[in-house]
């Protein structure tokens, strides 16, 4: 295998995107007998909802492996490279792996029916799992990638699944309720599952109902396992929580409030891994929090000026970011870097942002799903400053907020994605 394998694997990948999403778990199970069932008895936590399912999956994946477990983290999307979806003990694959597992992954699809092809986010599913077995991971943490009753990740049975919170977003396809998008990403509880949920009513309702139809012990956050925190700026986030019955206080460097409530419920899922057998203590709980990286979520990048990115692309993320932006931001210019996909409530979304600044520059990463900057611009009044690639719509906001401003890049993980990589970090 040389380098020339990823390439290879992507350009695969890029084969199949006109498939785009179709929900479902024959293909998923299909594809997985083929290549023996590597998801049967993997241990460890399944992670949907609406938003910071990421951060509780890395800070989950963080304390285990200060416990001293062999991890795999499997999430989605990505920033800058396809590696990044699959962290093997903290290091993501690399290249050359990542060639070969797709390479193996897309033989076993050729052999399958024409009506059980993948999409691509189902062979990384795959593929994501595979590695997992043969790692021999102790612990795996994998995010939903949309929704959880028919996404493909849904084909995984843990022993603890997570809900982190559900508000409106994708109601193309998940329903535009937040009881009904509750109860698709509920579905990924199973029989006998420990169940964590920092969900709020109605949606918790809706979790709460689906546990016991299927027998699974539930813990709420905040009414099972009380909490208290605060945003401390840069340093990140303090909370107060209880783990094994007993209070404890940590620490994580991820910035913002809305941080607070996930970190909450990622301690909640580290105690019911330690129910479930795993030697998690408060001290590893204490050291995982405190080490816990997660890039492109209230990412601050220092400079003249600096840059605040952050991958909030719906409205209650956007809400959060703008909570959290202004206290770091504390009183300076800020100009804005927007682009938002075509499925998002980008009118809202904006609608937002302008409680931030009325600086705002629109731009499109390069993803097909990207809604076209003349249409972003039109929901600002005035007008918002159309800049056709990224890297112009960062020179322009760098020159626009000077020295002694910020800049705020928002509204899309592609965005952020793009941003970082033309920063070189």
């Amino acid at each position: 295998m040389t380098a020339t394998a990823y390439a290879r694997a992507v350009a695969a990948l890029d084969s199949v995107a006109w498939r785009g999403i179709m929900p479902g778990l024959e293909r998923t199970r299909a594809l997985l007998a083929a290549l023996g069932n590597p998801h049967v008895g993997l241990k460890g936590a399944l992670v949907a909802g609406t938003n910071g399912k990421g951060s509780v999956c890395a800070t989950v994946d963080s304390v285990c492996r200060a416990a001293g477990y062999r991890t795999v983290l499997l999430t989605s999307p990505h920033l800058i490279s396809y590696c990044e979806r699959i962290v093997r003990d903290g290091v993501p694959i690399s290249e050359t792996d990542f060639g070969a597992l797709i390479a193996r992954v897309w033989k076993a699809a050729e052999a399958l029916p024409e009506e059980l092809q993948p999409t691509g986010f189902e062979v990384l599913t795959a593929a994501g799992i595979l590695a997992a077995r043969e790692a021999d991971a102790e612990i795996l943490m994998c995010e939903v990638g949309l929704g959880g009753r028919l996404d493909s990740t849904n084909i995984l049975d843990l022993g603890v699944a997570v809900v982190t919170n559900v508000a409106l977003d994708h109601q193309d396809l998940l329903g535009d309720t937040v009881p009904g998008i509750a109860r698709e990403k509920a579905a990924i509880i199973k029989a006998g599952n420990r169940v964590i949920t920092g969900a709020s009513e109605p949606a918790l309702a809706e979790v709460r109902a689906r546990a016991a139809q299927v027998g699974a012990a539930l813990t709420a956050v905040g009414a099972d396992a009380p909490f208290t925190g605060r945003s401390a700026g840069m340093p990140g986030v303090v909370v107060d929580t209880v783990f094994d019955g007993r209070a404890i206080s940590v620490r994580a460097p991820l910035r913002g409030a809305f941080q607070v409530a996930n970190i909450a419920v990622a301690v909640a899922v580290c105690d019911a891994l330690r129910a479930a057998g795993f030697a998690v203590d408060a001290g590893a709980v204490a050291r995982g929090c405190a080490a816990v990286r997660w890039p492109g979520r209230m990412d601050w990048i220092d400079g003249d000026p600096p840059l605040l990115i952050d991958g909030a692309h719906n409205p209650a993320g956007m809400a959060a970011m703008v909570v959290s932006a202004r206290e770091l931001i504390a009183g300076r210019r800020c100009v804005a870097v927007f682009a938002a996909m075509r499925n998002k409530d980008v009118a809202s979304m904006a609608a937002g942002l302008r409680e931030l600044t009325s600086e705002i520059v629109v731009t499109a990463p390069a993803v097909e799903r990207a809604t076209p900057p003349g249409d972003l611009a039109r929901l600002f009044d005035p007008p918002a400053e159309v800049a056709g690639d990224v890297s112009t719509a960062l020179d322009r906001a760098r020159h626009s907020a000077g020295r002694d401003g910020v800049v705020v890049v928002c509204g899309s993980l592609y965005l952020a994605g793009e941003v970082l990589d033309l920063l070189g970090v």
